[in-house]
């Protein structure tokens, strides 16, 4: 199958960052994002059976990266590190798939945006949300995407609302503060 993100994931870069498969190679500087305490309660860690993605040390951060190469390689999801273009320093991760489910959202894309507190400004976010747009939709084979923001994440709501993203005002499964933009080509 051509352009199957999971035979062969891209590279995406915007003029600001770079969007490649995570490796191992990232895990000392991914674990500055995720033992952030000021990061952590702006990842999305919705029906991740419990874990809340703050590591505090290289052991537990390998782990993570295993666990998503292993969900890489099994279809599951797209864990891919965000990367500073002009220093090359790895600020955080994204994660993206596409559920299958019987219910109202299902084949919708879901985004997690992970990146440390000093990065969570929507220069950055917006990078991020113009790659989904220009690419994830045909990457995953969606026609929505849904993404989550707490009320407090202010710099990430102006981000999704700045690039068509609008609350879905009701529960995404049984989960609050969701996002979705549907695919402005269909």
């Amino acid at each position: 199958m051509k352009n199957n993100i999971y035979k062969e994931c891209p590279i995406y870069t915007t003029e600001i960052l770079t969007l490649r498969l995570t490796s191992l190679e990232d895990v000392s500087e991914l674990l500055r994002c995720y033992s952030d305490k000021k990061a952590v309660p702006l990842f999305n860690s919705d029906n991740c059976h419990g874990d809340d993605f703050h590591y505090t040390n290289i052991e537990r951060m390998k782990e993570a990266v295993d666990f998503w190469q292993y969900s890489y390689e099994h279809r599951y999801f797209v864990r891919l590190t965000v990367i500073l273009n002009t220093t090359g320093e790895k600020i955080g991760t994204i994660e993206m798939f596409k559920r299958e489910t019987e219910d109202e959202f299902n084949h919708f894309g879901v985004l997690r945006i992970d990146l440390q507190s000093k990065y969570e400004k929507q220069q950055y976010i917006n990078e991020i949300l113009q790659i989904a747009n220009q690419d994830f939709y045909k990457a995953f084979k969606v026609d929505s995407i849904l993404t989550k923001a707490i009320p407090n994440s202010t710099e990430r709501i102006s981000s999704l609302e700045s690039k068509g993203y609008v609350p879905i005002n009701k529960k995404f499964v049984i989960y609050d503060d969701y996002f979705v933009r549907m695919n402005a080509t269909n």
